[in-house]
């Protein structure tokens, strides 16, 4: 692996974190590839891309509504866009989706009790949840790649971010900083478990360290 790329975004082929990704949905496959087809999959916070890069365009065993806060456009016809809010699924009923899937985005909504809201709606509307999110206490932070990051101070982050190019070798823009040091609030073992009482887990490990946990409930 070249050095660069344990710095790239998770959309980049090489990346450590494509690598990490590729398993992720080889575990998910897995789980899903018994349940009666068509499958539909609700993806909360999500990107066409995701799909795309892991297989699932124009698949008609998979539909799958990719929901974020305003709708964006999608290009194969087993896709749909949606719009609305994580932490309230309006207008989607109870069990309407056979999975509800995400990746990487509880620990973006900000507040615990949103994060307590998004985990009740997920568990409200799918019939099986595959949640995935980073391990707080991981020795690497993710978003910012940065070692203990997580643990400084708020006004100690934004100098690091916006003043230096230690976080993914670039100055941040400071409304970006802003918004990535107000919005992510990372969870422990403790928390999302607490969160998806009864659920079982695929731990992401890395040199034996959990770097990630998916909460799910399919079948063992």
């Amino acid at each position: 692996m070249k050095f660069q790329d344990i710095f790239a975004s998770s959309d980049a082929t090489n990346s450590l974190g494509n690598r990490f990704r590729n398993k992720r949905v080889a575990d998910f496959r897995s789980k899903v590839n018994s349940l009666p087809k068509p499958v539909t999959i609700l993806d909360v916070g999500g990107l066409e891309s995701f799909w795309v890069n892991s297989g699932f365009a124009n698949d008609q065993d998979y539909r799958i509504s990719i929901l974020n806060l305003s709708k964006r456009p999608v290009h194969y016809d087993n896709f749909e866009s949606l719009e609305g809010d994580a932490t309230k699924l309006d207008g989607i009923s109870d069990k309407q989706f056979d999975i509800v899937f995400s990746n990487s985005v509880i620990e973006h909504v900000y507040t615990k009790e949103n994060q307590s809201r998004m985990a009740q709606e997920i568990v409200r509307v799918g019939k099986y949840f595959y949640v995935q999110t980073p391990n707080k206490h991981f020795f690497v932070e993710p978003h910012y790649v940065l070692p203990f990051f997580q643990y400084l101070p708020s006004r100690i982050k934004f100098f690091i971010l916006t003043r230096t190019s230690l976080s993914r070798r670039k100055k941040w823009d400071i409304i970006e900083a802003k918004q990535y040091i107000d919005e992510i609030r990372l969870l422990s073992f403790k928390e999302i478990n607490e969160l998806f009482p009864g659920a079982d887990f695929y731990l992401e490990k890395f040199y034996g360290l959990n770097k990630s946990f998916t909460a799910h409930n399919f079948p063992q």
